[in-house]
């Protein structure tokens, strides 16, 4: 984040220095606060008027600010794996773990905090300045070897969609094991949610011929196998809405009358019950109709 003195500050400078934290979002380096121009005489005169803590020695924070950032200070570390993508908005998993995950090179300090788990690695990327979350790469590579493969695709992709980055750039990347190295060869930039990830993986493995966001008559389908057997897999929330329903219903008609089959499922049928998705889908191969007549 990029952080700059408040345009029109309080007038006193300790409630100026606070203010300024709470925009930076809520914990700061004392490095960052000196360079636009708050003193260290300054940042001592709010920690002992109670408007902020300090964290370790080098951080500043407020009495709100974010645990997981907080968590990652105290332990002299920075946020990577499922919780930076949390952070970031990537898809996570319902299964992914849920405590917090930091970075410490491999020959600091253990961490003094409980409930959390530690990357003891070297950098692939430089991190950002006086930041307490790791690179995008670092992060990837991290979740590469914490979650089974399918989750970590997932993500994988979630972060290529969300943070728009190139193919061919995550491939040149220098992965530092095979696990990050088959995700980045795997990576898609065709999905739209982590759903339809996780299908498409799934299917593939089953050796089924499975083409995302295909355009048929206007729009773009989830999944296409073969020529004909369209898959669509509804998210929580942008199918969720009547409005919206009713749009999906339509367009299965007109895929139908163009002599589509069209199967729908739904978050929960994909997340808590693929053994009769897969039934389903097997059915639909076996008698034909994924292909064209």
């Amino acid at each position: 984040m990029t952080q700059h003195p408040l345009e029109d500050p309080p007038a006193d400078p300790v409630l100026a220095l606070a203010s300024w934290v709470i925009q930076s979002g809520g914990i700061v380096h004392r490095r960052a606060a000196e360079r636009v121009g708050y003193t260290v005489a300054l940042q001592r005169s709010a920690v002992r008027h109670g408007a902020l803590e300090r964290v370790r020695r080098d951080w500043l924070a407020t009495a709100n600010a974010p645990a997981d950032l907080r968590t990652a200070a105290i332990n002299g570390a920075s946020l990577t794996c499922v919780s930076l993508a949390r952070r970031r908005g990537w898809w996570v998993p319902e299964t992914a773990p849920v405590d917090t995950h930091l970075r410490i090179a491999p020959h600091g300090a253990s961490p003094v905090s409980d409930e959390v788990t530690v990357h003891w690695t070297r950098r692939i990327a430089p991190a950002p300045g006086y930041a307490l979350t790791e690179s995008t790469e670092d992060a990837l590579s991290h979740i590469a070897v914490c979650l089974d493969p399918e989750g970590a695709q997932v993500l994988w992709n979630s972060a290529v969609k969300i943070e728009g980055i190139a193919l061919d750039a995550l491939r040149r990347v220098q992965w530092p094991h095979t696990r990050a190295r088959a995700c980045a060869e795997r990576a898609s930039d065709q999905s739209d949610s982590g759903l339809e990830t996780i299908a498409c993986v799934r299917l593939t493995a089953l050796g089924l011929p499975v083409v995302q966001q295909v355009e048929i008559g206007g729009r773009p389908v989830d999944l296409l196998i073969g020529e004909r057997l369209v898959v669509q897999v509804d998210g929580h929330e942008f199918h969720s809405s009547s409005a919206q329903r009713t749009k999906d219903v339509a367009f299965d008609a007109e895929l139908t009358l163009r002599g589509y089959t069209v199967l729908r499922f739904t978050y929960a049928q994909v997340v808590h019950d693929w053994d009769s998705v897969e039934r389903t889908i097997a059915r639909s191969v076996a008698s034909g109709a994924h292909l064209a007549r």
